[in-house]
């Protein structure tokens, strides 16, 4: 028999827990229940899964993310790529059906688990993201010599034209100021810059912040995860009015050169729509695309968290790149932590 709890205080043995379990990732550390409570203010229902004997056999971090504007959602997790249930078989099927189970009682828009690989559910399956990995050899130069000239090509232009990188937590305003500035161009409401900070000094030993520079400026950045021998790129940006140098490959190359450095072997582009542009840019690394299977219920038939990408939207998003940056960012982030 399985059983279900919440998470009371035994953060440790949660992440004891979820750095063993198979197939868990650094979405499931305990860390973000405060990161998404204390800076986004969502509530947080962190389950546990466990036999008769008490020994813990799965868990489940879930967050309800709703509003008036923007709906009502139960997420593992938002914001990121992953988080659904990890643990034995019959401890992911409960958690599954407690997840389904709480967001009926709820009565939310849509519950999606963001699992990473099958699980067997009668939830509906999403698969309208996926994401891009690519293998690394032990040696940059290996890689270096295995991409297209076209692609060689590419990178060398921001190198040509003196932009350098740079990666450390001093790179966390950097990363902001450029991602900032990115999102106001794409249509879509920014994070809090406290959201960036607490992830540093929260996983300071996980996350990695790089930035591009051009004559000491940041032109693109980017902040991504290491867990185990992989790292996820989860966050990137770069400027538009710098297209021409092409910062954005500078930036990949010089995050996968650091990976390779640090014994890193896969290397994780994040989730994207297939057959977008972001898509078609990530393929012509060499890697290989890679479907995220998420599992949803919903009994409105919602079948995605709100996007600038529905015509609903559209409007809304050409607006909001007309607004000035001091005003995106202030409005934003009270905004954007309605997205999951």
């Amino acid at each position: 028999m399985i059983s279900v709890a919440p998470l009371d205080g035994s953060l440790s043995t949660w992440d004891a827990f979820a750095t063993a379990v198979p197939g868990s990732t650094f979405c499931h550390l305990a860390g973000w229940r405060a990161i998404m409570e204390d800076v986004l203010g969502h509530e947080c229902c962190y389950t546990i899964a466990c036999d008769d004997a008490g020994a813990w056999r799965g868990i489940l971090p879930l967050v309800r993310v709703r509003s008036a504007l923007f709906g009502d959602y139960l997420v593992s997790l938002p914001f990121l790529n992953a988080g659904g249930p990890v643990g034995t078989p019959s401890a992911v099927a409960t958690l599954v059906e407690h997840a389904a189970t709480l967001a009926r009682r709820l009565g939310v828009d849509l519950l999606e688990l963001r699992t990473r690989g099958p699980v067997e559910s009668a939830l509906r399956l999403s698969e309208r993201k996926l994401t891009v990995r690519l293998q690394l050899p032990p040696a940059a130069e290996t890689l270096w010599r295995a991409f297209d000239p076209k692609l060689r090509s590419q990178i060398r232009r921001p190198q040509r034209d003196g932009l350098v990188t740079r990666f450390g937590p001093d790179q966390v305003d950097a990363f902001y100021d450029v991602f900032a500035r990115n999102m106001r161009s794409l249509g879509t409401p920014v994070l809090p810059r406290a959201f960036f900070t607490r992830l540093a000094a929260t996983f300071a030993g996980l996350i990695v912040f790089g930035a591009v520079y051009r004559n000491g400026q940041p032109v693109a950045a980017g902040c991504g995860f290491v867990w185990r021998d992989e790292f996820e790129m989860t966050w990137a940006s770069s400027l538009r009015e710098h297209s021409r140098s092409a910062p954005n490959m500078l930036l990949y190359w010089s995050f996968i050169e650091q990976m390779i450095a640090r014994g890193v072997r896969v290397f994780d582009f994040g989730r994207c729509t297939p057959g977008s542009g972001t898509h078609r840019f990530k393929r012509q690394w060499g890697g290989a695309d890679v479907a995220l299977p998420w599992l949803q219920w919903s009994a409105r038939n919602v079948v995605a968290t709100p996007s600038p990408e529905r015509p609903t939207y559209r409007l809304a998003a050409a607006l909001w790149r007309r607004l000035p940056l001091g005003v995106t960012n202030r409005i934003g982030p009270f905004l954007a932590r309605r997205l999951p």
